[in-house]
């Protein structure tokens, strides 16, 4: 009777948990469950009447609203303000920038995945499509990557031009001044394909359209600033740079050392000038050596108050022509073999007016909360879509390299251990691409998404620079020797510099992705934070309660969920439709509601110690990450129609990211610093043990043959890259020669069974194709076509080779 009594009060506490109930409800449940186990354990009337007491205070104190606000809520707002960990204004700013979107579901513990399914599809417009088919077309045709890294080490003066005069610098700015106004789809597929031809030419197109002037001018700049520069930045009359990163203020954007001082002086012959005196350093500023129009970042002071307030303003922001006296700019850094314009730039004592700053001086000190909100650009789109065209390259020529190249009478491809590393290339090319499409349609929904801009930049150049490593060993000699012909090794040397800029990948797993998303986008947490700001005890007290107690009841839900969950291993959860796809929905939900626990579990027990405990953080944030990006495949399979051929690629993709949740969160639970709560977080999210596995061999396999032939499912993975149409060119001579190989392999079988039946006896391939054709075993057409496919298979494999003066330094 006993076990039977404890069975019953575990169920009505684990389906009040598990559904969530509200604090009245817990009330309520506790009001009968008490007695009744009182009374059926036979307790003496004396402990009875002590139970009964104590359930009279519980009833009080957390049944009736404003007993529990001032006694409860009160004391425990009062020991949160406390213990509440110290947060910079800059990284109050960050936390305070941008908008949740999906991160807030995946938070949730509980994601509406219908939601997720009914938002648009990804796509672009008429126009768009027309500037992609026809001017970036035109502008990949143009470039030649070998001649602009080696020889001339910056785009030839004609693309110049082209890129300026066509309107790639406005993507980004409304049709009224002069700008293009295109969907941050369009701006990806822009970048994305002109990526897939040169790096250079990627970020030249790319900077002006993210973080720099003509973004910070929309937003926060003045009517007549918007008129004076955004139509010369449209029609490339302008060229822009931003200077953030200076030599001893990388990520800690608080320790910038470059200062103005507000003061009087002249300008333009103009006498007693109210202005700012600049000194600054910066360096890794890209487009610098050639702008005309300089955006800086720095700290402001008001010694004399001359704007009133503070003496100390903060960080602010300035739009300035680089011809301004005193203004440093044209040398140049040389990164990694890439020829983009990067350079440092300096000015000392430099005086402008005040009508410099962006915005004027309504925005004076609001520099740093400005950049927060602007950096989804350059997180969400630029590096994403740069990355997304290598990947692109570099699967669909290593799929094509696989089936062409021959070692042993066997394609390459078809050797397991290439076929490991050539299923890594299609399943990560397909996931980065879905997150890259549905991270830009948040951007076209009006969402600034800080979290999710921190996770794709760190997953589309982490997994990008997997995939170049994955094709250079796929291509081996072909893939070191640089030269034209090689179409990968720029893209592998320049790698880094994505895995560097906008936030260092390490910095962003370790405290920008979970430290962010920890306050941003849960549910509760921001709420509670922003309730002991509140100076009105009252309001404050209203405020924390319902935040403090929904985050007990959600904590709770998770808890029992994420147990209930792991028994079941996901079965059971309500998922949408598809046979496909219905088990990885119930996984991730699994997931969500044991991300939610572990991150609540982590923040509550580490409190602020949590900051500097980088690893458990990142690891958390990996589970976040994984959630999203396996969002997005989902969404990307049902938009584009649920494509039979395309579930090798989806299956591995999310198979491999549910494996690594498992993993991520196995490894918070070994790593956590206490005991207790390690033994409490395995029971309830793992209480049968890890029990997913990678991606098998055999789904590997599906991978791999899918990249090495011509078919929808591969040309959907790698849509949007530029495909020359010149068997003279490296990428299109690779592609011919895959056509040429599969409509050769018959002919080639016939050759090598008449020279085992000893019909031909030539030694070189050229020669044993006339000699076949002179003995009628194939026609004079045919001889053609397999010479044809010789030279091109030739070409294929071929590396270039130099005379040396060739590769000698030119200081010309």
């Amino acid at each position: 009777m006993a076990i039977l009594m404890l069975l019953a009060v575990v169920a009505v506490i684990l389906v009040l948990a598990f559904f969530r109930a509200s604090i009245t409800s817990w009330v309520l449940a506790t009001m009968v469950l008490v007695p009744v186990v009182a009374i059926q354990s036979r307790i003496s009337d004396a402990a009875l009447q002590a139970v009964y007491i104590a359930l009279f205070l519980f009833i009080v104190l957390f049944g009736i609203p404003w007993v529990r606000r001032v006694v409860v809520s009160g004391l425990a707002l009062m020991l949160f303000r406390k213990t509440l960990p110290q947060i910079s204004a800059t990284e109050q700013e960050a936390i305070d920038a941008g908008t949740v979107w999906w991160d807030g579901d995946l938070f949730s513990g509980n994601p509406d995945w219908n939601k997720l399914l009914a938002m648009p599809k990804c796509g672009l417009s008429a126009e768009e499509q027309a500037f992609l088919d026809n001017e970036v077309e035109q502008l990949c045709g143009m470039l030649d990557d070998w001649d602009i890294t080696h020889n001339r080490a910056d785009l030839p003066p004609q693309v110049w031009e082209f890129i300026k005069s066509k309107g790639f610098f406005g993507m980004i700015i409304p049709r009224e001044y002069g700008g293009l106004n295109f969907s941050a789809q369009a701006h990806s597929a822009v970048v994305s394909k002109v990526a897939s031809r040169s790096g250079t030419a990627a970020v030249t197109v790319m900077v002006p359209n993210s973080l720099g002037p003509a973004e910070l001018l929309l937003h926060y700049g003045t009517d007549e600033q918007k008129q004076k520069y955004l139509h010369r930045l449209a029609k490339g009359l302008e060229v822009p740079c931003f200077a953030l990163t200076g030599p001893f203020a990388g990520s800690d954007a608080g320790a910038i050392p470059d200062y103005g001082v507000v003061c009087h002086g002249e300008f333009a012959g103009q006498q007693n000038v109210l202005g700012i005196r600049l000194t600054w350093e910066k360096r890794y500023i890209t487009l610098a050596p050639a702008a005309t129009l300089l955006g800086l970042a720095f700290k402001l002071y008001d010694p004399e108050r001359l704007l009133g307030g503070e003496t100390s303003r903060g960080i602010t922001l300035a739009l300035i022509p680089t011809d301004t006296p005193g203004v440093q700019i044209g040398r140049r850094h040389f990164p990694l073999n890439s020829a983009f314009l990067n350079g440092p730039t300096q000015g000392k004592d430099v005086f402008i007016p005040m009508d410099y700053i962006i915005g004027g001086t309504s925005r004076v000190g609001q520099g740093w909360r400005m950049l927060m909100e602007c950096l989804a650009a350059g997180r969400s789109i630029s590096l994403p879509a740069s990355s997304i065209g290598g990947m692109k390259l570099a699967a669909r020529t290593s799929g094509a390299y696989g089936r062409v190249r021959k070692q042993f009478k066997t394609p390459i491809g078809k050797f397991e251990g290439v076929e490991e590393a050539m299923a890594r290339i299609g399943a990560h090319t397909y996931i980065v691409d879905a997150a890259r499409r549905l991270t830009a349609l948040s951007l076209d929904m009006g969402e600034k998404p800080s979290v999710i801009s921190a996770i794709i930049k760190y997953h589309a150049t982490e997994l990008g620079r997997i995939v170049v490593n994955d094709a250079m060993d796929v291509h081996g000699g072909k893939g070191i020797i640089l030269g034209p012909d090689n179409y990968l090794g720029r893209f592998y040397q320049q790698i880094p510099i994505g895995i560097t800029v906008e936030g260092a990948n390490i910095l962003t797993r370790t405290l920008m992705i979970f430290g962010q998303g920890a306050i941003r986008s849960h549910p509760y947490v921001l709420k509670e934070i922003a309730a002991t700001r509140e100076k009105d005890r009252s309001l404050a007290l209203h405020q924390f309660d319902d935040a403090l107690f929904g985050h007990i009841t959600f904590g709770l839900s998770n808890a029992a969920r994420s147990f209930v969950f792991g028994l079941s291993n996901g079965f059971g959860i309500r998922a949408p439709h598809g046979a496909e796809t219905r088990r990885y929905y119930q996984q991730m939900t699994r997931f969500s509601a044991a991300f939610a626990l572990s991150a609540d579990v982590a923040m509550g027990v580490l409190g602020g110690s949590l900051k500097r405990r980088e690893k458990i953080s990142a690891r958390l944030g990996d589970v976040l990450s994984q959630l999203y990006l396996c969002s997005a495949a989902l969404k990307r399979f049902e938009d584009d129609g649920r494509p039979k051929e395309d579930l090798p690629l989806l299956d591995w993709a999310i198979q491999d990211a549910l494996y690594k949740m498992q993993q991520a969160l196995s490894g918070v639970i070994q790593n956590f610093p206490n005991r207790l709560v390690r033994g409490m977080l395995s029971a309830l999210i793992f209480p049968l043990g890890l029990r997913l596995s990678p991606p098998s061999d055999q789904l590997g396999h599906r991978v791999s043959v899918l990249l090495m032939q011509p078919g929808a499912a591969r040309d959907r993975l790698t849509a949007g890259i530029y495909l020359p149409g010149s068997e003279q060119d490296a990428v299109g001579a690779l592609e011919a020669a895959l056509a040429s190989t599969l409509q050769c392999e018959p002919l080639q079988a016939n050759l090598e069974e008449a020279r085992k039946a000893g019909k031909l006896k030539a030694l070189e391939e050229l020669q044993r194709i006339a000699e076949a054709r002179d003995a009628g075993i194939i026609d004079a057409a045919q001889a053609q076509q397999l010479e044809r496919d010789y030279a091109l298979r030739r070409k294929v494999i071929m590396v270039d080779d130099f005379a040396p003066e060739q590769l000698r330094a030119n200081p010309a």
